[in-house]
């Protein structure tokens, strides 16, 4: 996967994953793909469904040692 953008937002609570999200994905053109390392266990909904209604595709979710991955294509 060729990630574009690699946003790190641990240690990040509610809404600052999804508003720092937002905000890197502005800087992304159509098909690009944004990577989100989160602490927030909220993320699991809100960055999905941010993504869904955004126009924006998830790739691959993952959680390894207490870190949530998200890959986001930009829509």
């Amino acid at each position: 996967m060729n990630v574009a953008k690699v946003l790190d937002a641990k240690g990040l609570s509610c809404p600052m994953p999804v508003v720092k999200a937002k905000k890197a994905m502005d800087e992304l053109t159509s098909g690009q793909v944004l990577e989100v390392q989160t602490t927030d266990k909220g993320a699991k909904s809100d960055l999905p469904a941010w993504a869904q209604a955004s126009g924006h595709k998830v790739i691959d979710i993952k959680e390894e040692n207490g870190i949530l991955t998200f890959w986001i294509e930009k829509g």
